[in-house]
Protein backbone atom coordinates (compact mmCIF):
# COMPACT_ATOMS: atom_id res chain seq x y z
CA UNK A 1 0.00 0.00 0.00
CA UNK A 2 2.63 2.21 0.77
CA UNK A 3 4.27 2.26 -2.78
CA UNK A 4 0.64 3.62 -4.13
CA UNK A 5 0.70 6.45 -1.47
CA UNK A 6 2.14 8.49 -3.58
CA UNK A 7 -0.36 8.08 -6.46
CA UNK A 8 -3.15 8.46 -4.32
CA UNK A 9 -1.81 11.84 -3.05
CA UNK A 10 -1.41 13.20 -6.82
CA UNK A 11 -4.81 11.90 -7.13
CA UNK A 12 -6.25 13.94 -4.27
CA UNK A 13 -4.41 17.36 -5.49
CA UNK A 14 -5.01 16.80 -8.90
CA UNK A 15 -8.53 16.61 -8.35
CA UNK A 16 -8.92 19.77 -5.63
CA UNK A 17 -10.39 22.61 -7.43
CA UNK A 18 -8.85 26.32 -6.95
CA UNK A 19 -11.68 28.52 -5.39
CA UNK A 20 -12.51 31.56 -7.65
CA UNK A 21 -11.62 35.02 -6.56
CA UNK A 22 -14.16 36.87 -4.35
CA UNK A 23 -16.21 38.89 -7.32
CA UNK A 24 -18.41 41.83 -6.61
CA UNK A 25 -20.71 44.13 -8.01
CA UNK A 26 -19.97 47.84 -7.82
CA UNK A 27 -20.59 48.41 -4.11
CA UNK A 28 -23.40 51.27 -2.90
CA UNK A 29 -23.28 50.86 0.66
CA UNK A 30 -21.31 49.10 3.17
CA UNK A 31 -22.61 48.34 6.56
CA UNK A 32 -20.32 47.19 9.35
CA UNK A 33 -21.93 45.32 12.58
CA UNK A 34 -18.72 45.77 15.36
CA UNK A 35 -20.42 43.86 17.46
CA UNK A 36 -21.18 40.67 15.46
CA UNK A 37 -17.73 41.00 13.44
CA UNK A 38 -19.40 41.65 9.90
CA UNK A 39 -19.49 43.57 6.82
CA UNK A 40 -22.88 43.75 4.57
CA UNK A 41 -22.04 44.66 1.13
CA UNK A 42 -25.18 46.64 -1.34
CA UNK A 43 -25.46 46.91 -4.41
CA UNK A 44 -28.75 48.08 -6.89
CA UNK A 45 -30.60 48.04 -2.62
CA UNK A 46 -30.12 44.62 -1.98
CA UNK A 47 -27.57 42.72 0.26
CA UNK A 48 -24.94 40.81 -2.14
CA UNK A 49 -22.34 39.91 0.60
CA UNK A 50 -21.61 39.23 3.85
CA UNK A 51 -17.71 39.54 5.14
CA UNK A 52 -17.15 37.90 8.24
CA UNK A 53 -14.11 37.94 10.76
CA UNK A 54 -13.26 41.49 10.57
CA UNK A 55 -11.16 42.90 12.68
CA UNK A 56 -11.49 46.11 14.64
CA UNK A 57 -9.61 48.75 16.55
CA UNK A 58 -7.68 46.68 20.33
CA UNK A 59 -10.34 48.48 21.83
CA UNK A 60 -13.77 47.51 20.08
CA UNK A 61 -15.83 48.86 21.98
CA UNK A 62 -17.76 52.05 21.95
CA UNK A 63 -17.22 54.80 18.96
CA UNK A 64 -14.05 56.13 18.33
CA UNK A 65 -13.32 59.71 19.77
CA UNK A 66 -9.75 60.52 20.11
CA UNK A 67 -6.35 59.78 18.13
CA UNK A 68 -4.98 56.56 20.08
CA UNK A 69 -7.70 55.40 21.66
CA UNK A 70 -7.40 52.61 19.15
CA UNK A 71 -11.32 52.66 18.79
CA UNK A 72 -13.21 52.11 15.43
CA UNK A 73 -15.19 54.91 14.74
CA UNK A 74 -19.29 54.41 14.67
CA UNK A 75 -21.60 56.32 12.64
CA UNK A 76 -22.11 57.31 9.00
CA UNK A 77 -19.19 58.05 6.63
CA UNK A 78 -17.83 57.53 3.04
CA UNK A 79 -14.88 56.10 1.49
CA UNK A 80 -13.13 58.86 -0.06
CA UNK A 81 -9.64 57.96 -1.47
CA UNK A 82 -7.21 54.76 -1.37
CA UNK A 83 -4.32 53.98 -0.99
CA UNK A 84 -2.44 51.20 -3.01
CA UNK A 85 0.92 51.97 -1.74
CA UNK A 86 -0.25 51.24 1.93
CA UNK A 87 1.50 49.69 5.01
CA UNK A 88 -1.16 46.91 4.74
CA UNK A 89 -2.43 45.12 1.02
CA UNK A 90 -4.35 47.89 -0.30
CA UNK A 91 -6.52 50.31 1.91
CA UNK A 92 -9.75 52.48 1.32
CA UNK A 93 -9.80 55.52 3.43
CA UNK A 94 -13.04 56.30 5.94
CA UNK A 95 -13.94 60.19 6.10
CA UNK A 96 -13.25 59.71 9.45
CA UNK A 97 -13.52 62.50 11.04
CA UNK A 98 -16.68 64.50 10.30
CA UNK A 99 -17.71 67.29 11.95
CA UNK A 100 -19.40 65.93 14.76
CA UNK A 101 -16.33 64.27 15.70
CA UNK A 102 -13.85 67.04 15.57
CA UNK A 103 -16.36 69.61 17.79
CA UNK A 104 -16.40 66.44 20.50
CA UNK A 105 -12.98 66.23 20.39
CA UNK A 106 -12.03 69.72 20.40
CA UNK A 107 -14.72 70.21 23.30
CA UNK A 108 -12.13 67.63 25.19
CA UNK A 109 -8.95 69.59 23.80
CA UNK A 110 -7.98 66.78 22.07
CA UNK A 111 -7.59 65.64 18.24
CA UNK A 112 -10.44 63.14 16.82
CA UNK A 113 -7.51 61.22 15.20
CA UNK A 114 -7.83 59.67 11.49
CA UNK A 115 -6.40 57.73 9.19
CA UNK A 116 -9.67 54.88 9.10
CA UNK A 117 -9.23 52.46 6.78
CA UNK A 118 -10.73 49.25 5.32
CA UNK A 119 -7.38 47.09 4.79
CA UNK A 120 -6.13 44.17 4.36
CA UNK A 121 -3.24 42.29 6.32
CA UNK A 122 -0.36 44.14 7.16
CA UNK A 123 2.48 43.86 4.01
CA UNK A 124 5.17 42.27 6.41
CA UNK A 125 2.57 38.98 7.43
CA UNK A 126 3.46 35.94 6.23
CA UNK A 127 0.11 34.04 7.23
CA UNK A 128 -3.32 34.42 6.59
CA UNK A 129 -4.77 36.81 9.02
CA UNK A 130 -3.62 38.33 12.12
CA UNK A 131 -5.18 37.21 15.06
CA UNK A 132 -8.04 39.15 17.09
CA UNK A 133 -8.75 42.82 17.12
CA UNK A 134 -5.29 44.24 15.84
CA UNK A 135 -5.48 47.73 14.16
CA UNK A 136 -5.27 51.12 15.72
CA UNK A 137 -9.17 51.49 14.66
CA UNK A 138 -9.47 50.49 11.07
CA UNK A 139 -11.51 47.80 9.83
CA UNK A 140 -8.76 45.00 8.72
CA UNK A 141 -10.22 42.58 6.05
CA UNK A 142 -8.43 39.17 4.28
CA UNK A 143 -6.32 40.21 1.53
CA UNK A 144 -8.33 38.37 -0.86
CA UNK A 145 -11.42 40.91 0.56
CA UNK A 146 -9.48 44.12 -0.02
CA UNK A 147 -9.00 42.92 -3.27
CA UNK A 148 -12.48 42.66 -4.03
CA UNK A 149 -13.49 45.81 -2.54
CA UNK A 150 -10.93 47.34 -4.20
CA UNK A 151 -12.43 46.96 -7.13
CA UNK A 152 -16.35 47.16 -6.19
CA UNK A 153 -15.99 50.09 -3.93
CA UNK A 154 -15.77 53.31 -5.80
CA UNK A 155 -15.33 56.84 -3.62
CA UNK A 156 -17.98 58.41 -2.57
CA UNK A 157 -19.50 55.43 -1.30
CA UNK A 158 -21.28 55.66 1.49
CA UNK A 159 -20.25 53.55 4.99
CA UNK A 160 -22.34 52.89 8.50
CA UNK A 161 -20.28 51.57 11.44
CA UNK A 162 -22.54 50.34 14.01
CA UNK A 163 -21.77 49.01 17.62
Amino acid sequence: MLRFAPLLLLLAVGNAEAQAPLVLPAIELIRVHKAARSMELFAADRLVQVIADIQLGGEPIGPKRFEGDQRTPEGRYTIDWRNPESAYHLSLHISYPNAADRAHAAGQERSPGGMIMIHGQPNAWSGARVPGDWTDGCIGVSDEEIEALWDAVPDGTAIEILP
